[in-house]
């Protein structure tokens, strides 16, 4: 029989490349989706529409407990991957309630129903670098106190302590991945690095003339998605659950990241890039860069795409799309 693996979050870019690497492994492959998105599959389910005939999808949301319940008791998973959440920058700033509900009663629903009805299940959550928020410190590793300085942060610290609560206690197998920052060319385009990369094949194309942003000193260690997901499932192939961060090791500036992108395209991002100040976060947070010795050492992972690698594939992907769309 194939191992199961049920993934929340399966439309977006980390459950995107889970799924396809899971399928190359021989799984049994289980998504948890919204049912706007099966009712909207071009818009909401682009990034698994050339997998859909190998996975199975389950209509549930992790904000409704019974959905979840009953997700669980229908595929009674060997490995969970809790992917979904609220994430993204402008909402969880502008909309504090539901992304503190979502994320954190959401973990809560997933850790609670699997303990009631797959404890077997191996358990992997999704963090974030933003947990640290104004680190004492830099790089950051598994010993680094938490300080976050947003709901998001604040929302992945509880889903973290949430996930070590259940392994203790419960005697769950359930990891915690504190994830840096990882884009692909599935990134969103409502991100920043997509924004860049998208913006730079329309000005090359004549599509457009400019793109605003906000600071382009803020700095972020970056790397590849399809790489990072591979080290969660690494994870959980342990002997022993446990927690781990993953990180490039390296720091850039969104600045660099525009003048990389724009370059890739023979232009010079200063001629194209205005400055918005409403862009800016309400709160900063310090230079987050990961120390992934642990991860190196008792995983043997380590990110080996390179920046310049990292933004020249978005550009390409998005020269190719506004190329499809002459529009």
């Amino acid at each position: 029989m194939p191992i199961k693996v049920l993934i929340t979050g399966i439309t977006g870019q980390d459950g995107s490349y889970l799924a396809e690497l899971l399928l190359k492994k021989g799984y049994e492959v289980h998504g948890i989706v919204r049912r706007v998105a099966i009712e909207d599959p071009n818009h909401k389910m682009w990034r698994i529409n050339h997998i859909l005939k190998d996975i199975r999808l389950h209509v549930a949301s992790i904000e409704n407990f019974p959905s979840i319940v009953r997700t669980f008791r229908d595929v009674n998973p060997d490995e969970c991957y809790h992917l979904a959440s609220q994430s993204f920058v402008s909402y969880y700033f502008d909309d504090e309630f539901s992304t503190l509900n979502t994320n954190i009663n959401g973990t809560h629903s997933v850790l609670s129903a699997l303990n009631d009805f797959s404890p077997q299940c191996r358990f992997y959550f999704a963090g974030t670098s933003e947990m640290f928020g104004k680190a004492p410190y830099t790089p950051q590793d598994e010993n680094t106190p938490f300080n976050p300085r947003s709901s998001y942060g604040i929302s992945k610290v509880a889903g973290f302590f949430l996930t070590k609560n259940y392994r203790n206690n419960n005697n769950l197998f359930a990891c915690n991945g504190i994830l840096f920052n990882h884009e692909s060319p599935r990134r969103g385009y409502e991100y920043v690095t997509r924004k860049i990369t998208s913006h730079a094949a329309k000005i090359k194309l004549g599509k457009t003339k400019e793109l605003t942003l906000g600071n382009l000193d803020a700095k972020r260690d970056w790397g590849h998605s399809r790489e990072y997901v591979y080290a969660m499932w690494l994870m959980l192939q342990q002997d022993k659950a446990d927690d781990f961060v993953l990180s490039s090791g390296e720091i850039h500036s969104v600045r660099e990241f525009c003048e990389t992108a724009f370059s890739y395209v023979n232009l010079n991002y200063q001629d194209y890039v205005k400055i918005d100040e409403r862009y800016f976060r309400p709160s900063e947070t310090e230079i987050l860069t990961g120390n992934p010795a642990k991860a190196k050492e008792i995983l043997g992972w380590q990110n080996r795409i390179k920046f310049t690698d990292l933004v020249q594939e978005m550009v390409e992907t998005d020269l190719e799309i506004e190329s499809k769309n002459r529009t």
